[in-house]
């Protein structure tokens, strides 16, 4: 069966009411407590989004993203009440897409899985719609398989750097300010620096020779980032 979002989250009352209230407004829900049952639950069904708990009794959040990650594009939004900085960095260095803290707001949770859903959506027909393969000289993006051939060689990205990558490439050799990279990839103003900081950097250390004096992604301080082709 196929859902639009899943809850991985071993308060189960929390993750009930938020299924519950996502259900009255459209979006189709399901929950589980425990990584066994996330796995579980995958090998039967399908989602389109993951709202993803940490700290999950005998399992780790972190360590179900990663195994999600060897197979599946979606986005993964974590929500923990989990407060340091560190664990954000940590959440969405190994591929989570938002880290939402609780308690939350159901509304706004509601808003970013809304929006994470739309633009995986348009993700998906930008792939249908888009040759096999844009080239330009020193990369070739693969909008099929969401990779970058920078040199002959292939280079997978999760789906939110290809989106990125493809945003700067679109605008290659132009200031993209964070306002407009916001729009384009994650397609609202909940998200803050960090996150874009994150993402950028996981791409040099993908893409660059050497990540901390970038050939290809430069900072512009204090407006944006620029693809220099």
């Amino acid at each position: 069966m196929h859902y639009d979002c899943l809850i991985v989250d071993d308060e189960t009352e929390l993750a009930k009411m938020t299924a519950e209230y996502f259900e009255m407004l459209g979006v189709r829900t399901q929950y589980v407590d425990s990584a066994a049952s996330c796995y579980a639950f995958l090998e039967e069904n399908t989602a389109d989004l993951i709202l993803l708990d940490i700290n999950l009794g005998n399992g780790s959040g972190f360590d179900v993203c990663k195994k999600i990650r060897e197979y599946y594009q979606l986005p993964i939004i974590f929500i923990s009440a989990r407060q340091s900085d560190d664990d954000v960095l940590v959440a969405l260095s190994i591929g989570g897409d938002d880290y939402v803290k609780k308690p939350y707001s159901l509304s706004v949770l509601l808003a970013k899985v809304k929006v994470n859903l739309k633009r995986a959506e348009q993700l998906k027909n930008a792939v249908s719609e888009q040759p096999k393969e844009e080239q330009d000289g020193k990369f070739f993006l693969d909008p099929a398989t969401m990779s970058v051939i920078k040199e002959g060689e292939r280079i997978s990205l999760k789906a939110k750097e290809f989106a990125l990558l493809k945003t700067l490439y679109d605008h290659k050799n132009t200031i993209v300010t964070k306002e407009q990279l916001f729009d384009e990839v994650w397609g609202d103003s909940f998200y803050g620096d960090g996150t874009l900081n994150v993402h950028i950097r996981k791409l040099r250390e993908k893409l660059e020779k050497d990540p901390n004096d970038p050939e290809f992604i430069k900072t512009v301080w204090g407006t944006g980032y620029i693809l220099e082709l």
